[in-house]
């Protein structure tokens, strides 16, 4: 996060420089479905608004990833942290994945269709899912696509990893896999988000 709001130009729309106003996501409610969020984490404070749980294990993020994510998203400067790319933002989280990282697609799916639900309640204008499953088929039949669809219609941006199948080994060699991109990622109305590695090679990890 040294860098990373202003590789992407985050940085830009928080002053005078291009945008008058200033935009920090103050006011605007992000919804993280991940592994929960720790309660306790200090970069957030009472930003994190509200946290449900569709796995049956409580809200509490036993995992990591889905603070790690929060954290990127809306993380306040303090101590080492250099501050989230919207640090103003309000966050809500809702826990599909359990300590090992696991989970299940219906409740991916349910957490979904909470958000089309409490869109308005909660003000919630985009929907983060650094998850998901390998393509196995159409995203017009994939049930989990077709939930995001369903939050996209509503009027929430979604915002969805692009999976870790961008390369693969073969004879030692790094080889990109084209077609690789995960579920609800390959959605046409999705905002899929990957990364690259310095040779412009699909990264494994493209949190």
């Amino acid at each position: 996060m040294a860098v990373t709001r202003e590789a992407i130009g985050a940085s830009l729309v928080y002053g005078n420089f291009v945008r008058p106003r200033g935009y920090t996501g103050r006011n605007v409610t992000i919804a993280v479905i991940d592994s929960g969020i720790d309660s306790t984490y200090p970069g957030l404070g009472n930003r994190l608004v509200l946290s449900k749980d569709f796995t049956g294990t409580g809200t509490n993020d036993t995992f990591g990833h889905g603070t790690h994510i929060a954290d990127v998203i809306a993380g306040a400067e303090h101590g080492g942290n250099f501050g989230g790319v919207a640090p103003e933002s309000r966050i809500i989280s809702l826990k599909v994945l359990q300590a090992d990282g696991s989970g299940k697609t219906s409740d991916v799916i349910a957490a979904l269709d909470w958000v089309r639900q409490n869109r308005d309640r909660f003000n919630i204008r985009i929907v983060n899912l650094s998850l998901g499953h390998p393509v196995f088929e159409s995203y017009e039949d994939d049930p989990l696509a077709q939930a995001a669809q369903r939050v996209i219609d509503a009027g929430v941006v979604l915002v969805a990893s692009a999976g870790n199948y961008g390369k693969v080994k073969v004879d030692g060699e790094d080889v990109p896999v084209f077609g690789g991109i995960a579920s609800p990622g390959n959605l046409p109305d999705v905002i899929t988000v990957g990364a690259l590695n310095t040779k412009g090679t699909p990264n494994r990890y493209d949190d």
